[in-house]
């Protein structure tokens, strides 16, 4: 039995947004970031739709490993690189690239007995603090990784703190930075996610890594001034499985902190927050229900939360119900739970089917 809650993932969207990538980095060859299962999307269905992407970057060895089973054969950058030697001897049999941003990760590459030398990301932290060598360390880092006989070809990347921030000098000073460390260094240089792709143009250089914006998703803060031709990919929906009739006073969910102020119709939606669907969602915000708006009345439950449907006379249960994508930006969503697209994308649990679609 297939179950009524689904996420739509809608290939064509993707590769739409992929090609607004190449429209804004027309020089530059692209990484796609489909780490965290890409963005909730499923990681090994986006790489075969974007099979003519130069490279994918993930976070960590296991998903390169999953990309590799199933039958992805693009380079693959794994942006934490590896912790030990059993690690680096599977990105090595598994032919990965690997980001270096910590001194043990040099050591680890100088003391191992490699057959094949790797592409190494060398990356510098700019400013972000979180990974990344330190400017004091990053020339002598860039020395001992060029004399390595395990390194083939050594690129150089940083990452940006508020490139989602058109109004922050940040991003302008990072780059400032990374230019002058690896200034007279004849290497191949990455910098810009998918804000700094969308609106700071000096930062591309040589590659561009395009993360939530291929997905549909806005990245910059302000995204609702600065129009996009991006287009949602996944389109969360689920279906009315009861339908309640309340009288004025009654409460509806955990808590009842929904009072009905009118004799009301309430039905119920099954998704919850054991879906991924966001718990801290208030009284009041929107779904679609056949393309029009209604609103979320009571406490989101694991499986079910509850929506008014007074004015919509005609609606019975089975009806399908859109909680986010086409028609409802997930922007809009992340805002009344004081998170990001990021967050609701990558939270959709695995036991939400997705269904992959061309439309």
């Amino acid at each position: 039995m297939t179950r009524a809650t689904q996420a739509l993932i809608n290939l064509a969207a993707l590769r739409h947004n992929f090609e607004l990538v190449k429209q804004y980095a027309p020089n530059q060859k692209i990484m796609p970031v489909i780490k965290a299962n890409a963005y909730g999307h499923g990681m090994v269905q986006v790489a075969q739709a974007l099979a003519q992407a130069d490279a994918f970057a993930v976070a960590i060895i296991d998903e390169a490993v999953e990309l590799r089973e199933a039958g992805i054969r693009s380079p693959i950058t794994v942006l934490h690189g590896v912790a030990s030697l059993e690690e680096l001897k599977l990105a090595e049999q598994l032919h990965l690239d690997l980001v270096v941003h910590q001194l043990n990760q040099i050591k680890l590459l100088e003391n191992a007995v490699c057959k094949k030398p790797f592409t190494i990301w060398l990356k510098l932290d700019s400013g972000m603090h979180r990974i990344g060598i330190t400017p004091a360390q990053f020339q002598a880092a860039y020395q001992r990784l060029q004399t390595s006989p395990n390194v083939a070809q050594l690129r150089l990347m940083s990452h940006f703190a508020c490139a989602d921030d058109t109004d922050n000098p940040m991003t302008g000073k990072q780059c400032q930075l990374f230019d002058q460390l690896t200034s007279g260094i004849d290497a191949t240089k990455s910098l810009a996610n998918s804000a700094a792709i969308m609106a700071w143009p000096s930062t591309h250089k040589d590659w561009v890594r395009p993360g939530v914006m291929l997905f549909g998703a806005s990245p910059l803060l302000n995204w609702r001034q600065l129009s996009s031709a991006l287009k949602p990919v996944m389109t969360l929906k689920s279906t009315i499985i009861a339908i309640q009739a309340l009288n004025v006073g009654e409460t509806v969910g955990y808590g009842a902190n929904w009072v009905a102020e009118r004799p009301s119709r309430i039905a119920v939606v099954a998704i919850g927050y054991g879906d991924g669907y966001p718990r801290a969602l208030p009284n009041g915000a929107p779904i679609l229900l056949n393309g029009k708006v209604a609103g979320i009345v009571g406490r989101i439950s694991m499986d079910s939360f509850s929506i008014d449907i007074t004015d919509f006379p005609d609606t019975q249960v089975g009806a399908s119900v859109t909680l986010w994508g086409q028609g409802l930006a997930v922007e809009n969503i992340a805002e009344l739970t004081n998170t990001i697209p990021y967050e609701l994308l990558c939270q959709i649990s695995l036991r939400v089917p997705r269904a992959y679609v061309e439309i």
